[in-house]
């Protein structure tokens, strides 16, 4: 279900741009601003993003803020992985090895440390 819910391209670009916003999440206006996507076509994305637990919502007063849930996205990514790899790890090594030096915590310090200078 989270495969299909992220192959339509306006809800990967949801998915992407909660992501990039956590921990805080976005309310929906603003996320459908940013996205540049009628409210009620948003809706119905987040919806489906929701059903598929990608995304959660909570309401403050008036704005429901929307979430990334990275604990689901982790689960998919690493069933991908393991059902992919079948027990060969030399098979999903250079995935590892990417994400490892892509997502180091080190690499986003370095990063943030060049964007001050």
């Amino acid at each position: 279900m989270a495969l299909a819910a992220l192959s339509q391209p306006t809800r990967l670009e949801a998915f992407r741009t909660l992501v990039r916003h956590e921990p805080d999440g976005l309310a929906a206006g603003d996320l459908a601003r940013l996205l540049e996507v009628p409210q009620n076509t948003l809706s119905a994305h987040l919806s489906i993003l929701s059903r598929a637990r990608l995304v959660s919502s909570e309401r403050h007063s008036r704005s429901i803020i929307y979430r990334a849930n990275l604990g689901e996205f982790r689960d998919v990514a690493v069933f991908l992985l393991r059902d992919c790899c079948d027990g060969r790890p030399e098979v999903c090594e250079p995935v590892v090895q990417t994400l490892q030096s892509c997502c180091s915590p080190k690499r986003k310090e370095q990063s943030r440390a060049r964007s001050h200078v």
